[in-house]
């Protein structure tokens, strides 16, 4: 127990740290809004340069009010196991709530009105400042946390796929400074879990906290012993050390999952796709200004290939074909027409396979470009594709696919693409439908920006012409 105090100490010694560092960071980032503004000033001056001593008053109000609302809102509680997006989320949120606190005391100043040139430079030089430090601060006690400074000792409740994955992961990560001192199981009996010691059973555990001086507990319990909750919570009710507790849903999980607090009751999504808040917003933003860009640019390409199809072929120019896209919904996905108006008469709904007799002349110099594909910006911009995402399939053969395949329709949780990842590894066509239905999932589950930009480059390289486009 005197270990415990000793390290609650230290925890506070550096939340101390933090505060600090936050305080003078703030303050320096006040001051050199105004030299920025003032000194530097990248847009004119032009009522005067005020007194460097009326900002500089500011700072011990400055510093106490961020180290205030930074405390509120948590940002100095241990967040180990807290990845640095969502920190830095919660350090941007801190800091524009303190942002907004400080226009409303400094706005009722009847004595001096400040610069909002100042302000403004204070909001963006102030989060970026606070984001690097931070961050800094934190790969600084990572490493000596992986060098086996300011460790945190876990006692490890449990079994089953749960537990092993989470042990794993922590053998993973040394820098979180989460060292397993043993195993408890339900019975003690099994010697070793993911070469950590089963130090006894759910009987031993408050024997085994003080035996291991742990600081924290680790519950992860399978499905066959859940009733088994009750009882280690009523054996760690009078315990001051965190508990964390791992829900057994990763046998469920394909896309992943995320914890939410809806009104203090923790809930589990899994299988929840990435593509949400700005990172969603900056894909349809792009979406709408490349497909519009490509319509104009293409435009006289376009009206050629349309004029070729109708002086090749008979029949209509654009072909539109029911597709299933974002969430299950059908929709008509343009393609210049490239085989007979009659292909399926006969035949029904098929895939198109190499030599297809039922492509006309042109039509195979454009399914073998991928020219007939360029319609689709049109159903990019009115929004029911994405010019990346799986590539939607026709409903016939999706209510198929979604037996035979698992998973299958998890593909449906993003808008569907012209271009995808499959395709610029090569699975298009008449190929592996698992192989293809895996690099969908491996796009939504890795998705970001960036990767969008990536297999955009990558189309553009070597995607339009291949041997399986046909």
């Amino acid at each position: 127990m005197v270990k415990r105090v000793m390290l609650k100490r230290y925890q506070h010694t550096v939340g101390y740290v933090f505060r600090l560092v936050d305080a003078l960071v703030v303050v320096g980032a006040w001051l050199a809004s105004y030299w920025v503004r003032f000194i530097v000033a990248p847009i004119a001056v032009t009522k005067g340069f005020p007194e460097f001593t009326a900002y500089a008053a500011l700072a011990p109000l400055i510093a106490l009010l961020w180290m205030g609302v930074l405390t509120f809102m948590r940002v100095y509680e241990s967040h180990r196991m807290l990845s640095r997006v969502h920190e830095v989320k919660l350090i941007l949120h801190a800091h524009g709530m303190a942002l907004l606190l400080f226009i409303a005391l400094t706005y009722f100043s009847e004595e001096y009105k400040y610069s909002r040139l100042v302000m403004l430079y204070f909001a963006v030089i102030g989060a970026v400042a606070l984001v690097a430090f931070r961050l800094v601060l934190r790969n600084v006690l990572c490493g000596l946390r992986a060098r086996g400074f300011n460790l945190r000792h876990v006692l490890a409740v449990g079994e089953g796929p749960a537990l092993e994955s989470m042990l794993v992961r922590l053998e993973m990560f040394p820098e979180l400074g989460l060292r397993v001192a043993g195993v408890a199981t339900q019975d003690g009996a099994t010697r070793l879990i993911c070469g950590k010691p089963v130090l006894g059973s759910f009987d031993d555990v408050a024997d085994l906290l003080r035996s291991t001086q742990a600081d924290e507990v680790l519950i992860a319990l399978p499905p066959s012993q859940s009733q088994q909750i009750d009882r280690l919570l009523d054996l760690l009710k009078d315990e001051t050390l965190d508990i964390r507790m791992v829900p057994d849903v990763h046998r469920y999980v394909t896309l992943g999952c995320e914890t939410e607090d809806f009104d203090g009751v923790p809930v589990v999504r899994i299988n929840d796709a990435p593509m949400s808040g700005l990172g969603a917003i900056s894909k349809r933003v792009t979406d709408i200004a490349l497909s519009a860009v490509g319509l104009l640019l293409l435009a006289p390409l376009l009206v050629l290939i349309g004029a070729l199809v109708k002086a090749t072929s008979h029949g209509s120019v654009l072909y539109a074909q029911e597709r299933m896209g974002l969430d299950g919904r059908s929709f008509s996905m343009l393609k210049f027409r490239s085989m007979r108006s009659d292909a399926e008469s006969e035949t029904g709904a098929v895939w198109a396979r190499a030599k297809d007799d039922r492509r006309t002349a042109f039509g195979t110099f454009l399914r073998k470009t991928s020219l007939d594909e360029l319609p689709q910006l049109w159903n990019v911009l009115c929004g029911d594709m994405s010019l990346v995402g799986p590539r939607p399939e026709r409903p016939v053969f999706v209510h198929r696919f979604r037996k035979e395949i698992p998973h299958y329709m998890l593909r449906h949780k993003v808008r569907a693409g012209i271009t995808g990842w499959a395709q610029i590894n090569g699975w298009r066509g008449d190929t592996s439908l698992d192989r293809r239905v895996e690099c969908d999932l491996f796009y939504i589950r890795n998705w970001s920006y960036g990767l969008d930009l990536k297999i955009l480059v990558l189309t553009l390289w070597k995607g339009f012409i291949h041997k399986n486009a046909y």
